[in-house]
């Protein structure tokens, strides 16, 4: 193999450049706000920053929700430090059909999307029970660093 072949490589994949994450100084996170903990995109509901201790920095205590999952995670960061905070996409669709536990979706100009699976619990029963009926359902998708969920719905105004 000569040396030219070695530098020689094939990228199968490309992005927009939209990253999943951007980084935030740690002291400047709200509540109510998303930031990635243990990997996971999360919704900040409580924080609290201890004084200044001996060593010089106030640390940010965050309790957050993840978005998918609903667990809880705690994280202790310095307020000089940047963490990393999800890209959170809300998007909605005009639900088509259910198909084998998917989403069929549609967006406003006709694009069609159905990789997204019916949820689980409530929300799900709901979607479903709201189709069987003959509604037209408006789903709202959310998605985050590379996953994707149905989080609610309503009715479609009549005439859309």
């Amino acid at each position: 193999m000569s040396d030219d072949e070695q530098h020689n490589q094939t990228f199968d994949q490309g992005s927009a450049g939209a990253s999943l994450t951007f980084p935030m100084q740690c002291s400047a996170l709200r509540k109510n706000g998303h930031v990635v903990i243990k990997s996971r995109p999360c919704k900040i509901v409580d924080m609290s920053t201890s004084k200044t201790g001996k060593h010089g920095h106030a640390k940010v205590h965050l309790v957050a929700i993840d978005i998918f999952t609903g667990k809880k995670l705690e994280d202790i960061c310095p307020s000089t430090h940047n963490m990393d905070v999800p890209n959170v996409r809300r998007t909605e669709y005009q639900l088509v059909n259910i198909d084998d536990g998917f989403l069929n979706l549609m967006t406003q100009d006709g694009t069609a999307k159905d990789d997204v699976k019916v949820p689980e619990g409530e929300i799900g029963t709901q979607i479903s029970a709201g189709f069987d009926e003959g509604k037209d359902l408006l789903v709202t998708i959310v998605s985050a660093m590379g996953e994707e969920q149905a989080i609610s719905f309503k009715e479609a105004p009549k005439g859309s």
